[in-house]
């Protein structure tokens, strides 16, 4: 498996079929968080994405790829109670597991959308 079809996997089980049971299967327990409102290691992403897919949030990748042991997703996030989120995470992978994260999130993008300045959308 690629670094990309493991990222990709990660995201089918995990945000859009909310199941968090083989967390393991994708992170290391020494998992480096650089997003200030998560803890580090697989304990601190575990409490996190509990909550977070609690939301029941549905994820539309616009793009992912790979260089070397890094792996960027861009996405549309789209909450359970219809608020859109645009994202672009960036994974380090070691030894077959998700071992750093960086994310830039814009939150709740339709008012933006609506009001765009060109036709291009953002996304």
């Amino acid at each position: 498996m690629t670094n990309k079809e493991l990222v990709l996997a990660f995201y089918d089980e995990v945000f859009n079929g909310w199941d968090t049971s083989h967390l393991d299967r994708y992170v290391r327990e020494d998992y480096i968080q650089h997003n200030p409102d998560v803890e580090d290691g697989l304990a601190g992403f575990t409490r996190f994405i509990e909550f977070f897919t609690s939301m029941r949030p549905h994820v539309d990748i616009i793009r992912c790829d790979e260089v070397g042991d890094m792996v960027y997703v861009f996405f549309k996030c789209t909450m359970g109670n219809g608020v859109i989120n645009k994202v672009m995470d960036m994974y380090r992978i070691q030894d077959g597991r998700l071992a750093e994260h960086w994310d830039v999130v814009e939150h709740d993008v339709a008012a933006k959308m609506a009001a765009g300045k060109n036709s291009h959308g953002i996304f």
